[in-house]
């Protein structure tokens, strides 16, 4: 039997896998509370617990409402960062890096405990550039300046980039990670926010060095979070070095993707949290859906996953029934 680290290695590079990977089972990811990460840069980002509120390390305040599947930026005009796209470097400060040796010394020790022969070490990244952009200034304002204000756009995207680089080179250096885990959120359910052109135009030249950097220090698989339709998206995934789309919801044609990219990126996703992850789920429904995916996606380049960035559920119980289900349609297709 494979372990859970060669499954899915067969699995993204259309070698034999002995059954499906189930969700996350392969990543270990090096966390803390509360969507904190797992080193002294992330710790100091951590979001409030449900119900609390809390600014984080850029000056943003977030607030985690009860009933909500996470925390969300509040962005009224008290709130909000950024006022004036043009006088963004009047209030926007990166949080702090170059923490000393000792202050890694437990991350360190956690992350030794892991068995890479079993899972990948991975560090996550939550709120990555598009994300931070509209963190700071509200999703309205964020999406206006890229046609009203590109030159201030630019800088601020490259700004970001720069955060993330200096975040990579540290948890890099001290952790010794063999995988990535990132998100960033680039569309809704039915299209990307911003058109592939102008992605181009600003994302993709931030994410190809990002990611390079990440790969040329020894991280081998990339995982790009994005619960939403991203399918148009695709080829540039490829182009800056994602390994897995995770999040992939189901109006994206999962099916398709496999079909037309399978090979060059896997897809982790088309089990919504929309349709499963809910107060009134049922058995009957997870047993529906996580079949209709396995059957319809095949063996090779996906992964069947809830769609959201991260292990576990809103609702208790829909994750293990999930896992549950996953393994019986492995007993079925393998």
């Amino acid at each position: 039997m494979l372990t859970r680290r060669q499954n899915l290695l067969e699995t993204i590079g259309g070698g034999k896998p002995d059954r499906f990977v189930k969700q996350y089972e392969a990543l270990w990811l090096l966390m803390g509370d509360n969507f904190a990460v797992g080193n002294p840069i992330g710790a100091a980002s951590a979001s409030p617990a449900p119900g609390g509120e809390a600014v984080n390390a850029w000056g943003v305040t977030v607030r985690w409402r009860e009933g909500q599947p996470g925390p969300f930026p509040v962005h009224d005009d008290v709130h909000k960062v950024v006022k004036d796209v043009t006088r963004w470097k009047d209030v926007v400060k990166m949080p702090e890096t170059g923490y000393p040796d000792e202050a890694w010394e437990p991350y360190i020790k956690n992350a030794e405990a892991v068995d890479k022969n079993e899972y990948f070490l991975t560090v996550p990244f939550f709120t990555g550039i598009f994300e931070q952009c509209h963190y700071l200034m509200g999703i309205d304002d964020c999406l206006a300046a890229f046609y009203e204000e590109p030159e201030a756009m630019h800088e601020m995207v490259d700004y970001i980039s720069e955060y993330e680089l200096k975040y990579a080179e540290e948890v890099t250096k001290y952790l010794k990670p063999d995988a990535l885990f990132h998100h960033d959120d680039w569309g809704t359910q039915n299209s990307s926010f911003i058109s592939p052109d102008m992605f181009n135009e600003f994302f993709l030249p931030a994410y190809r060095k990002i990611y390079g950097y990440y790969k040329s220090r020894g991280i081998e698989i990339i995982v790009h979070h994005s619960d939403s339709y991203a399918a148009n998206l695709v080829p540039q995934m490829i182009e800056m070095g994602i390994d897995i789309f995770q999040g992939c919801i189901t109006s994206n044609n999962v099916p398709e993707l496999v079909k037309k990219y399978g090979g060059k990126i896997s897809f982790m996703g088309d089990l919504n949290n929309g349709v499963l992850d809910k107060g009134d789920w049922t058995r009957e429904l997870v047993r529906a859906e996580v079949e209709r995916a396995c059957r319809s996606n095949g063996k090779r380049y996906y992964i069947p996953c809830l769609t959201m960035g991260g292990p576990g559920s809103t609702f208790p119980g829909v994750y293990e029934a999930v896992d549950e289900e996953i393994d019986r349609m492995s007993r079925e297709m393998f």
